[in-house]
């Protein structure tokens, strides 16, 4: 009972996230696909590849880590199956930029808001 991987696209048809795996390198991309994969096949994934934001609206990050590189991609859930990806970072500092957690949430409450209406 696998989960599936959605990517999020704005109301202009943007897709944050394919604009931030295609900036990426051959090897991190890899890296990246190998995570998505986990995600929709196992029920549980190792907290080390995807963890839930504390104090945010049901924000989740993969976490994924290359050489000395951190990347975290933001994501949500769509009811108990659908994980819909927003956008990625590079992660810099040891805490997750707050704006980024932000922009991850104005995502989802836009997603959510439009899938209402369909």
């Amino acid at each position: 009972m696998g989960k599936t991987v959605v990517f999020y696209r704005t109301t202009d048809g943007k897709c944050p996230v394919q604009e931030f795996l295609d900036s990426l390198t051959g090897k991190v991309a890899q890296k990246i696909t190998w995570v998505l994969i986990l995600i929709e096949d196992l029920d549980i994934v190792p907290s080390t590849y995807f963890k839930k934001l504390v104090s945010t609206e049901e924000i989740w990050k993969c976490r994924i880590q290359v050489g000395s590189n951190a990347y975290r991609i933001f994501c949500f859930f769509d009811g108990h199956s659908v994980v819909v990806l927003t956008h990625g970072i590079i992660k810099k500092t040891q805490k997750t930029p707050q704006r980024e957690i932000e922009k991850a949430e104005a995502y989802r409450r836009d997603y959510l808001q439009r899938r209402l209406k369909r």
